[in-house]
């Protein structure tokens, strides 16, 4: 949600702002709607003062007592106005993208991210390479086809070693994130509408959501939405500012419209499972935690010795809610090309406003601002497959996990 005082002092930035975002909200009508229900407003709160005045003098006077029953009928009739004014406005306003970054690029799809640098040395192999499916055949450590029969296309297991690889994977990744001063939590899985609201998925991306039948709930897409859902409708203390949490869930997404899209084997799913990065702060400081967050992907993707470039997401490529995003891709030799592996979304203050996070330090007071980032996915260790792989199929773990995995290399399995 943006300020609409923003709309109401410098409507054309919210113009161009939409058009450039391919936002289909008419600007010009919400205006209008605004203009509409400030006004009548002011006409209600005049009622209602000219009201209880006049309750005042109903005992002495008769006169005042027949007034007072008029302006009710009237009052009546004009809140129930400014209430469907007020909720046709809102219904407006939710689909305002967030403002943009100045540095943000212009383009549609994410073949039109801009490049930052790239980082590691892409792996070189004298035999056919393999992709993760293949890979997890051999080693006997994926399996979709049961995936599919439990569930459906889309669902998978890890097994033996690969789950043990994963589960590492993930809990180091918690370790460092505790390491740099993050808190550890453990989040439902089930999220509200009213939080899938405030952090944006609602409505912009309402198609991507698992709702349960009959339940004011829907199974999350990321733990960003019960994080910082956590402190809806709460001030925090300034002083305590930035809050630094991060989970590990897994993540349910229907993928709607995303067929074909690098379908093969377990890298687009319905789910999977994450670490997230989330951070409250101040106004002044998001660009500061911003660049924090990613400096802790880049760290983690390099301990593992994943070779990636870091991308700034074009306007088409970037969510509604976003005021400026980093992708971090790594390289997967099963591809031949880079894919992403973690997002990491400033969102200012959209989030905080839909959801009423407030700060306050001494006299200074406002939304807080929250960043959103992407720690470590299951694609991290589909990379660490295809990149690692040697010539008879087996996988060399990285060396940072072997102490929570207990060996050095998954060897394919003999039949």
């Amino acid at each position: 949600m943006i300020d609409l005082r923003i709309l109401r002092e410098n409507p054309e930035l919210i113009k161009k702002n939409c058009a450039r975002r391919g936002s289909a909200v008419n600007v010009d009508t919400l205006i209008a709607l605004d203009v509409e229900y400030r006004n009548l407003l002011g006409e209600v709160e005049i009622m209602r003062s000219e009201r209880n005045r006049l309750s005042k003098e109903c005992k002495d006077n008769p006169a005042a007592r027949d007034q007072v029953r008029e302006l009710k009928e009237r009052l009546s009739a004009s809140e129930g106005h400014l209430n469907r004014l007020e909720d046709k406005m809102n219904a407006m306003a939710a689909f305002l993208p967030n403002l943009l970054a100045d540095d943000v690029p212009d383009g549609q799809t994410d073949a039109d991210n801009v490049e930052l640098r790239k980082v590691g040395t892409i792996p070189e192999f004298d035999f056919k390479v393999r992709d993760h499916q293949e890979l997890g055949e051999m080693l006997d450590i994926i399996d979709t086809q049961r995936g599919a029969k439990v569930a459906q296309s889309g669902f998978y297991y890890w097994k033996g070693k690969g789950a043990q690889l994963v589960q590492a994977l993930f809990f180091w990744t918690q370790r460092e994130l505790v390491n740099r001063g993050f808190q550890l939590f453990m989040t439902p899985c089930l999220a509200k509408e009213k939080t899938l609201f405030g952090t944006g998925y609602l409505p912009f991306f309402a198609d991507q959501t698992y709702a349960l039948k009959d339940e004011d709930l829907a199974l999350i897409g990321t733990s960003e939405q019960t994080l910082v859902g956590f402190h809806a409708d709460e001030v925090l203390d300034g002083a305590n500012l930035p809050l630094c949490y991060t989970a590990y869930t897994p993540c349910f997404r229907t993928e709607s419209g995303s067929y074909g899209k690098a379908s093969r084997g377990i890298f687009r799913v319905h789910q999977f499972h994450k670490v997230e990065q989330i951070i409250f702060c101040k106004p002044q400081e998001s660009v500061k935690y911003h660049e924090f967050c990613l400096a802790n992907e880049e760290y983690l993707l390099q301990q593992l010795g994943l070779p990636y470039h870091v991308v700034n997401v074009c306007v088409g490529d970037l969510g509604a809610p976003g005021y400026k995003k980093y992708d971090i891709e790594a390289w997967f030799a099963g591809f031949d090309a880079y894919r992403e592996v973690t997002s990491n979304t400033n969102l200012t203050e959209f989030q905080s406003r839909r959801l009423n996070i407030r700060y306050k330090d001494g006299d200074e007071r406002g939304f807080v601002h929250t960043i959103s980032a992407t720690a470590m996915t299951d694609r991290a260790a589909i990379a660490i497959l295809e990149n690692n792989q040697r010539a008879d199929g087996s996988v060399v773990v990285p060396e940072v996990l072997r102490p929570f995995t207990g060996f050095d290399v998954i060897e394919p399995v003999k039949r």
